[in-house]
């Protein structure tokens, strides 16, 4: 008799277990093609709401909804087996009540089956973490530069710069780990902010634009592959498939329209009358 055996993906446990161990490795995804891949190589696979600038060609995260991040957060459920499947509560779903957030987040993790959500906002947000995790759901932070924040922000500048300005970043790290979010991401903050923070939090930080000092690290996939046509100036770019991807389709255009493309004879191994 055979005996099945189960893939384990990984918790939202496990990752909090990470603090000061391997470094944790992180990339979005948005369809289960890519999350296959992914899956692969990273811990975690953040569903963000970046896909609002890399799917759709928004400016910014504002006008994504709480139904996209669930479509295309049960894509990348159906694509990975083994990483622990975050996704982004999108702006609207959670800052008006604790309430309103633990309805968003349920909706989430039932109809995706992801093992976490991930929401921004320090200070302010830690009665909602708490809230939430209380009740049965991981919570991933987010602080530093928080995107849907923009509209308040003015722009997507680097935070803690000066030492004079850490105190209200760190506070919000303390916070958020406080809380009970079992991780955080830094995002956009200098080195030496996010390497106090990381030593300072009893929780794992993923940075992102915040320097290698973090537990962890996290890239939009499309930025680092060189899909997107606005990419940080933090990122490196570990693949530039835009032009490789444009070549291919100029290939495939100049092919039908000199009538080089595969007739049915090609496909089907069928005969064609002289």
């Amino acid at each position: 008799m055979s005996v099945q055996s189960t893939i384990r993906r990984k918790t939202a446990p496990d990752i909090r277990a990470r603090k000061n161990g391997e470094p944790i490795v992180m990339l979005t995804s948005y369809h289960a093609h890519t999350a296959a891949l992914v899956d692969r190589y990273c811990d975690v696979i953040l569903v963000g709401d970046s896909l609002g600038n890399v799917m759709h060609g928004f400016e910014t995260t504002v006008p994504v909804t709480l139904e996209m991040m669930i479509l295309q957060g049960h894509a990348v459920m159906r694509g990975s087996q083994h990483a622990l499947v975050v996704v982004d509560m999108p702006f609207g779903s959670y800052e008006a009540s604790k309430e309103q957030a633990f309805h968003a987040a349920v909706r989430i993790l039932k109809e995706t089956h992801c093992g976490a959500v991930k929401l921004e906002g320090g200070e302010r947000m830690a009665e909602t973490v708490a809230f939430l995790v209380e009740r049965g759901i991981p919570v991933m932070g987010h602080i530093g530069l928080t995107p849907q924040s923009i509209n308040t922000l003015g722009s997507f500048r680097a935070q803690g710069r000066e030492e004079g300005s850490w105190e209200p970043i760190e506070n919000d790290a303390k916070a958020i780990s406080q809380a009970g979010a079992f991780s955080v991401v830094v995002e956009a903050v200098a080195e030496p902010l996010a390497r106090k923070i990381t030593e300072t939090i009893a929780i794992p930080t993923i940075g992102i634009g915040a320097s290698a000092a973090c537990d962890g690290q996290v890239l939009v996939l499309e930025d680092m592959l060189g899909l997107s046509a606005r990419t940080p100036k933090f990122v490196r770019r570990y693949g530039n498939l835009g032009p490789m991807i444009e070549a291919a389709i100029e290939g495939y255009a100049t092919d039908v329209r000199s009538r080089a493309f595969p007739g049915p004879e090609h496909v089907y191994g069928m005969k064609t009358k002289n």
